[in-house]
């Protein structure tokens, strides 16, 4: 059996799953109005781990959302998961936090938008298929009226939706205001199909995809 840690932080929400065989066993996750990562993240792992009747050694590989979002949160998740595979000697397999993201829901017809807050007017963006294949590559991209012109139909999600409200023409836009962060829950079939194909990132050299320059917060 193939036991996979999947850890997704990039966001507020702090998510962490087991999958065996790519099906999700267990799931913890938090999402908050503060970042609250650096406390919850090793707690929810040790939870999981438990949960599952699990130890370290059982774990067969690491998955990590690998970005675009929150510079501190992807730095908390990535390092926690390069530690886990140095010590245990295993892969690191990185995961498209667009495409997880674009995952929370399930539509037939139009494109796939998810949005990450990105401050201000922006929000990082991609585009894809009801079948998630990814028809535009990640931007950081400053909503407009002309943003995703282009495509007749669009289901908008993410924590950087609200920034398209009043400014996309309401007759092509389907909102789907419940499905806010990415989430673990979705890594279980991903990171086991890249497992499976050695799909897999240097641990020593990866390091999460920011798209921006840090920016301190006040």
């Amino acid at each position: 059996m193939i036991r996979i840690l999947n850890i997704e932080t990039a966001t507020k929400n702090c998510s962490v799953s087991l999958a065996v065989d790519g099906e999700v066993k267990v799931l913890k996750e938090y999402a908050g109005e503060g970042y609250a990562h650096a406390e919850k993240l090793h707690v929810f792992i040790e939870e999981a781990l438990r949960e599952a009747g699990l130890v370290y050694a059982d774990i067969t590989a690491v998955a990590v959302s690998m970005g675009p979002g929150s510079y501190t949160g992807l730095r908390i998740g990535v390092s926690a998961a390069k530690g886990l595979c140095y010590a245990l000697g295993i892969p690191l397999i990185a995961i498209d936090t667009l495409e997880l993201l674009a995952r929370r829901i399930a539509v037939t017809d139009g494109v796939v938008v998810p949005l990450i807050d990105a401050r201000r007017m922006e929000a990082y963006t991609a585009v894809f298929t009801p079948g998630f294949e990814k028809i535009r590559e990640i931007q950081a991209e400053i909503i407009t009226p002309e943003s995703f012109s282009e495509y007749e139909k669009v289901h908008i999600l993410g924590d950087g939706a609200a920034k398209c409200v009043g400014v996309l023409p309401e007759d092509k836009i389907v909102f789907h205001k419940d499905e806010v962060y990415p989430s673990a829950a979705q890594m279980g079939a991903l990171s086991y199909a890249k497992y499976k194909i050695s799909d897999t990132v240097d641990v020593a050299y990866f390091e999460p995809f920011y798209l921006k320059d840090f920016i301190a917060g006040k």
